[in-house]
């Protein structure tokens, strides 16, 4: 029975740090200025926009190569 109590406190202790952790992110968001999110948003979009690596087929899935083969045939 005393086992359990000790779980029950660890558990709880998990919940009240991820709380904790996730305020704390919660105020860093909300510190950035309306011009700073803008520039971060635009940062982010350069990169995404950047060309992706090609993956070799040989490295995907059975299933993603299952899907590749069905959108090249409908072409």
């Amino acid at each position: 029975m005393r086992l359990w109590k000790l779980i029950g406190l660890a558990g709880l202790a998990g919940v009240a740090a991820t709380g904790t952790v996730l305020a704390r992110n919660e105020r860093q968001r909300r510190a950035y200025s309306p011009d700073d999110v803008r520039t971060r948003l635009h940062e982010r979009h350069a990169v995404a926009g950047a060309a992706p690596e090609p993956v070799p087929v040989a490295e995907l899935t059975a299933g993603r190569r299952h899907r590749l083969a069905q959108v090249l045939r409908r072409r």
